[in-house]
C-alpha cells in the first residue's frame, strides 16, 4: 500500500500551457478603460465621504 495521497502529475507544468491559437487573457481595451474610471470614481467618493464627515462633525 502506498503512502502517497496524490497521483503524480501527468505532464510537467510547462506542457499545460494554452495553445498558440487561444486568445490572450487580457481584457479588451474598453473594459480596461471602464475599470480605470470606476477605480477613480471610488477614490473620489471615498474622499468626498471623508470631507462630508469632517464638515458634519466640525460644524456641530
Amino acid at each position: 500500500m502506498s503512502t502517497r495521497t496524490q497521483a503524480p502529475q501527468a505532464f510537467p507544468a510547462q506542457d499545460r500551457r494554452m495553445l498558440w491559437s487561444d486568445p490572450p487573457d487580457e481584457p479588451p481595451e474598453e473594459l480596461r478603460q471602464v475599470q480605470a474610471m470606476l477605480r477613480r470614481m471610488g477614490i473620489v467618493l471615498a474622499v468626498a465621504a471623508v470631507v462630508l464627515m469632517v464638515m458634519l462633525v466640525g460644524g456641530a
